[in-house]
């Protein structure tokens, strides 16, 4: 196994996560923070813009994932990088996302 293609895994595996949310809330109608508003990552972009941002992360992930090297569900360093890239993806976009719409310091239960 070339540690090359571990990398891309990661990478794909990152690009599948924020794929989730964009294409998700463009799908719901939402308006959602994407690299295209202004400021960018702060402001919202339109729905329409959320389904294609995340559209062409479903790309980016599965030309990192599918067309390198020779992934495989069952080989356990692969899988361990597709879920590290996913989870730490998952984290950082909790974080971020988490201050504009009250995630990071909920209130109330």
């Amino acid at each position: 196994m070339n540690w090359i293609h571990d990398v891309s895994y990661f990478f794909g595996g990152a690009f599948l996560a924020n794929a989730i949310p964009h294409f998700v809330s463009g799908m719901m109608g939402r308006a959602f923070q994407s690299p295209f508003a202004k400021p960018p990552g702060e402001g919202l972009s339109s729905s329409t813009v959320n389904v294609l941002w995340g559209f062409a992360n479903f790309v980016i992930a599965y030309v990192l994932i599918a067309r390198a090297g020779n992934f495989d569900l069952r080989t356990v360093d692969q899988i361990i990088a597709v879920g590290a890239g996913i989870l730490l993806m998952g984290l950082m976009s909790a974080r971020l996302f988490g201050r504009f719409h009250g995630g990071n310091s909920p209130t109330g239960s």
